[in-house]
């Protein structure tokens, strides 16, 4: 373990293996073997052969983490003993793990099923369930189920893909699903609706379905909130229905003070934990505590097992759980409880910082930014239309990525809630432990806020600032146009206040502008994209009318070439236009051909003859009109563009005059595509400095070449 922690390479390993260590694809196997030593020092290449990457997390992995990923060694060990010494070793390890959690999670009487993926135990018990009210379905399987349909209730707020992955594993049609939705009115908007499926259930047993199961919250995935589980329990009681429950907030159950909503959960029938991440424990298996007296049904459904290598699952948390020791789990529980409050306490000092919906004792804390400061009493972001939600989930989204960036080991993220839009959530009984989290990576993300808070509030400012005036200017936002390209065009004056670039805007061609600062000219900004706005739009007519004078001059050229055919005809005579005499008359008397090939020159517009051009060798050229004189606007030395003046003086965007026709109708340049067009657009504006940066001008810099657009 030393070795594979280590993050210094082997300077000098064989550069053979190096170099098969590096590879993206398989190497050949060596024909004459290697020892452990290499083979360890292979393994350590590989994990840390791209620590140059940037990383945002790093599993804190302690003693106690070592106990773990020792128990698998451990398991494959024992594995090789003999029959009866592996079947009193595996008894034991299992009794003593399931006596232990029973105890530290207050489930009375209960029995253990040990899984990797989390959601395998709550598969296990619905077998179970489908057993126990089909008395027939061990010999008549699926077919028992076509008299009564079963249904299985989950709430709205439940993980994403569950029930969809419970129906597929046990091969039920969707319509045995029930998604029950949350409160809308009294109560937490992420709590099961209990009126609400007290009628589900009732409306399904009338239509002559069976009720045979509820999947309950102690702790929703995204805001960590309780449902009301003493309720349920008698609901389900009432309809002979099997109550599971699963959440985060289980874990505060080794607490010595425990909420009684939480407390509910100790009566259900089945319950779903995961100490791996609650205490730091890598590689531990996930537990399903349950309570059942027919072992024939439990064995049926795969809740118990005579196979040494599943009873071995449990191992990794046995050597765990008596390593830490019953004060040392709860302790670590305890320690996330006081991070979640000092986390509650900072958050409730900041300004357009608004805590959602906050549940009594939750350990999760969810919060998100808002400019209006009302809207915190309840959460929810109703009020706003449309586009402005979609501005504040942009800028939610962004402050937490900033968050997760610059303060990894806290383990804050980004979650989607239906009602308050994108959030910054803090779980530190899923992150704490594996983390490393302390108290002082709270006040780094409390810090971190007090510095971002500001320029987003800023940059909302901005942009309805700058959203007004594109609306009420003058320029390319008023001008009427027939090409599907400009409208890209009118856009960019009503800015798209985006944070990182497209992904939070579906529109691909548009100009993106960032965070904005306070010192940000708005009106020196939108102006310069107005202004090279025009140039585009003003080149782009120039272009169509172009495209006429073109049409009219082919067409010129092709009642001259027509005339000169006819006066060709009468020149030769009828003869020469015999294909064989005329042949044969050419031979003897060679005719001298008249006419003259056509020249259209773009830049005057008009059609030349050619023999200008065979007599002198060379195509001949009008003289070039001469440049438009383009106006530039001189800075200050050290000015900043686009950043308003503190010292009064005057601060212009330095945008050059439209070219003349003439100019245009000589590049003759073909009409640009709208991705050409914001190409164009951005790299103009590049050489400004934005809201991202700014550049000091030195004094030999100060004038412009002549006729550029800054």
């Amino acid at each position: 373990m030393k070795i594979l922690e280590n993050g210094e390479k082997e300077a000098e390993l064989d550069p053979v293996i190096r170099r098969l260590s590096w590879r993206d694809i398989p190497g050949p196997l060596q024909g004459d073997g290697q020892d452990v030593f290499s083979v360890l020092q292979l393994v350590q290449n590989l994990i840390h052969d791209d620590d140059d990457k940037p990383s945002h997390r790093t599993q804190y992995v302690g003693e106690q983490a070592h106990m773990a990923l020792l128990g698998h060694s451990l398991a494959a060990y024992v594995s090789v003993l003999d029959r009866e010494r592996l079947r009193k070793l595996t008894t034991r390890i299992l009794s003593d793990t399931t006596l232990w959690l029973c105890r530290i999670f207050r489930y009375e009487n209960g029995s253990a099923y040990y899984h990797e993926d989390d959601r395998e135990g709550l598969l296990k018990v619905c077998r179970l369930v489908i057993n126990t009210r089909y008395e027939d379905y061990s010999t008549e399987g699926f077919a028992v189920l076509s008299s009564k349909q079963p249904v299985i209730y989950q709430s709205a707020a439940c993980r994403p893909g569950l029930g969809q992955n419970l129906c597929s594993q046990l091969g039920l049609p969707l319509s045995s699903l029930c998604t029950v939705p949350c409160n809308t009115m009294f109560g937490s908007q992420h709590q099961i609706d209990v009126a609400l499926l007290d009628k589900l259930i009732k409306d399904d047993v009338d239509t002559g379905k069976l009720p045979l199961l509820l999947i309950a919250n102690a702790g929703t995935p995204g805001a960590g909130h309780t449902d009301k589980l003493g309720r349920l329990k008698e609901l389900c009681v009432q309809n002979n229905m099997w109550l599971h429950v699963e959440g985060v907030n289980l874990a505060t159950l080794a607490l010595g003070h425990v909420s009684s909503t939480v407390t509910a959960a100790t009566k259900s029938d089945s319950m779903t934990l995961t100490p791996g991440p609650w205490l730091g424990l890598p590689a531990v298996p996930a537990v399903t505590l349950y309570r059942h007296e027919d072992p024939a049904l439990t064995l049926a459904a795969g809740l118990t097992s005579s196979l040494p290598a599943e009873k071995l699952r449990a191992l990794p948390l046995w050597l765990s759980l008596q390593y830490l020791g019953h004060d040392g789990i709860v302790e670590r529980i305890k320690k996330t409880s006081e991070l979640v409050s000092i986390c509650l306490e900072e958050l409730f000092l900041l300004l357009h910082v608004c805590q959602v919906e906050d549940e009594l004792n939750s350990p999760v804390v969810v919060f998100r930014f808002s400019q209006d400061t009302s809207t915190c009493d309840h959460g929810s972001v109703e009020g706003y239309s449309g586009g402005e939600k979609e501005v504040l989930d942009a800028l939610n989204r962004w402050l937490g990525e900033q968050l997760a960036q610059h303060v990894p080991a806290s383990g804050v993220d980004v979650v989607e809630l239906e009602d308050e839009g994108t959030c910054v959530r803090f779980n530190p009984l899923m992150t704490a432990a594996v983390l490393g989290t302390q108290e002082a990576d709270i006040n780094a993300v409390v810090e971190k806020l007090t510095e971002l808070v500001p320029l987003l509030s800023c940059t909302l400012q901005v942009q309805s600032v700058t959203g007004a005036k594109g609306q009420n200017s003058s320029g390319i936002g008023t001008t009427h146009t027939i090409h599907a390209w400009l409208l890209i065009i009118c856009i960019l004056v009503t800015i798209f206040f985006s944070l990182t670039g497209p992904e939070f805007s579906p529109e691909k061609n548009c100009i993106y502008v960032g965070i904005a600062t306070d010192d940000l000219d708005v009106g020196a900004l939108v102006e310069t994209i107005a202004s090279v706005g025009r140039e585009i739009e003003e080149s782009g007519k120039l272009l169509e009318n172009m495209t006429e004078v073109v049409r009219k001059g082919i067409q010129e050229a092709e009642l001259q070439l027509l005339k000169a055919n006819e006066e060709k005809l009468m020149e030769e005579g009828v003869l020469r236009q015999i294909p064989l005499v005329g042949s044969v008359l050419n031979w003897f008397s060679p005719s001298q051909s008249s006419i003259k090939g056509r020249t259209f020159n773009l830049a005057a517009g008009s059609l030349d003859s050619t023999e200008e051009t065979y007599t002198m060798k060379a195509q001949s050229g009008k003289t070039d009109p001469p440049d438009t004189p383009t106006s530039t606007t001189k800075r200050l030395p050290g000015q900043k563009l686009f950043r308003r003046s503190t010292t009064g003086s005057e601060v212009c965007s330095e945008v050059g005059s439209v070219g003349q026709p003439e100019e245009l109708l000589r590049e003759a340049t073909p009409l640009p595509s709208p991705q050409e067009v914001v190409s164009h657009v951005t790299q103009e504006l590049a050489e400004k400095p934005g809201p991202f940066e700014s550049t000091e001008v030195p004094e030999s810099q100060e004038s412009d070449e002549e006729g550029s657009i800054r």
